[in-house]
């Protein structure tokens, strides 16, 4: 049906069997926050994807914030996450793992004795979290990350992306969007801070920076991906007057460093058109190594955009859930399945590795 889209295409150094990227999501199947084989038979599942990216993976305790996701900060989630691996290059596909502190989006309930919600100002976000202990509760309050203790969260990253290495991923994803640490810092509702990581564009900007940076030069700059939302809100994200400045400006700076990919959720922007279109042409202009996007696609749509060079890659999110096989089915045009949001974050193999691929399904 296609040209490009299910045709191998180089990221950095690797060579993906198509243009189809898996979008992170978060599963909620770590149980006590270590991957476990459950998990490698999912990721396994979908390995025809060109590349996949895990869902967020906690760089450190205080990362925590969710109930039962997995952390990459300990031995034994490392060899946890090697069975993952495994499954995936078993398989021929490649695998990045995404690098996700939940910064404010936190709840006790769901962190382990010691850690602690943290943010880079002591800004409450609005809004629930689920925990197992009592169901949906209100967001912590953050205690305030002092200078150092941000400097201390960038090695965390830095460590957890030599960690991802020894797991046997080929590459991190720095999970700049939807409202977690990284974007909590970048964005001015939630960053008030007065040191050398709050004010100015540059300074919000360069707690991110400075992990992208370290990280490259740790484990090498084409294992390194970075995904934002530019006009996303969720999680308490209120838009800004700088947003097309403030990503303009990163995009510049992550093309001096050489990083594998930018990861873009193309959400609505606040101006009433229809998408974030006119900044990630910006974004395209800056930066010259691969780019993925990230939105409602058909395959039609995926195409199209690969055509016109605006993206490198395309990514699917929740297709992915209930069609393992959707590679397969976008190619022949296969009918997809429909996954159950209420087994999205439950726990267990029901909607989550029960979903048959097509041939499955017809036996």
């Amino acid at each position: 049906m296609s040209t490009l889209l299910f045709s191998p295409t180089q990221l950095g150094t690797l060579t993906l069997t198509n243009h189809i990227a898996m979008a992170p999501m978060t599963r909620s199947r770590a149980f006590n926050n270590i991957p476990n084989d459950l998990m490698a038979t999912y990721y396994g599942q979908r390995a025809s994807a060109g590349l996949i990216i895990t869902e967020g993976v906690a760089p450190s305790p205080n990362g925590l914030g969710y109930a039962r996701i997995p952390g990459l900060f300990s031995a034994e989630q490392v060899e946890g996450w090697k069975k993952i691996t495994g499954a995936v290059h078993e398989k021929g596909g490649h695998i990045f793992a995404q690098l996700m502190h939940t910064g404010r989006i936190a709840h006790p309930h769901n962190l382990p004795a010691g850690a602690e919600t943290v943010a880079p100002s002591a800004i409450r976000a609005q809004g629930p979290i689920w925990t197992d202990q009592e169901g949906l509760q209100e967001n912590a309050e953050p205690r305030a990350l002092t200078t150092e203790e941000v400097k201390q969260t960038i090695q965390e990253f830095v460590q957890a992306a030599k960690n991802a290495v020894e797991a046997g991923f080929d590459g991190v994803e720095l999970h700049g969007a939807n409202g977690y640490l990284i974007k909590q810092f970048l964005n001015p509702n939630s960053n008030q801070r007065t040191d050398e990581y709050g004010g100015s564009i540059e300074n919000r900007a360069r707690f991110v920076l400075e992990i992208a940076e370290q990280a490259a030069q740790a484990i090498g700059k084409e294992k390194i991906g970075i995904r934002f939302s530019p006009y996303g809100q969720y999680n308490d994200m209120g838009l800004y007057p700088e947003v097309v400045e403030t990503y303009t400006y990163l995009a510049e700076k992550l093309n001096d460093i050489g990083i594998a990919y930018l990861h873009l959720v193309d959400t609505a922007a606040p101006d009433g058109a229809e998408t974030t279109r006119p900044l990630i042409k910006i974004i395209r202009e800056k930066f010259s190594n691969t780019l993925i996007l990230n939105s409602k696609y058909t395959a039609e749509l995926a195409e199209n955009d690969l055509q016109s060079g605006l993206a490198d890659l395309i990514a699917f999110g929740s297709p992915f859930i209930a069609n393992p096989d959707l590679v397969e089915r976008l190619s022949i045009g296969a009918e997809l399945a429909s996954p159950d949001p209420a087994t999205f974050f439950a726990g267990g193999e029901k909607g989550f590795i029960d979903y048959p691929a097509l041939v499955e399904a017809e036996i």
